[in-house]
């Protein structure tokens, strides 16, 4: 339903359905935002301690924690 314009043969800003496509996106935007903000202050991530931990040089543990370019390149070369 369209208002009918005012004296003036504008119309009121909030009546404007541009106006509230315009300011629709950002501000769902802004309050997911602060839904994500909530949802990660209410259910952090644990930490892992990893220094407690006795692991073997022949577990499959080490190298899964071995850092990303080394692992990536022995994966290529095939080698121990």
């Amino acid at each position: 339903m369209t208002q009918t314009p005012n004296e003036s043969g504008t119309q009121r800003w909030w009546t404007e359905r541009m106006m509230w496509l315009v300011v629709g996106g950002p501000l769902a935007v802004v309050v997911a935002s602060f839904v994500t903000l909530g949802l990660a202050l209410k259910y952090p991530d644990p930490v892992l301690d990893t220094s407690a931990r006795k692991i073997s040089a022949e577990s499959a543990d080490v190298r899964a924690m071995q850092p990303a370019g080394k692992a990536r390149n022995h994966a290529a070369t095939g080698g121990q």
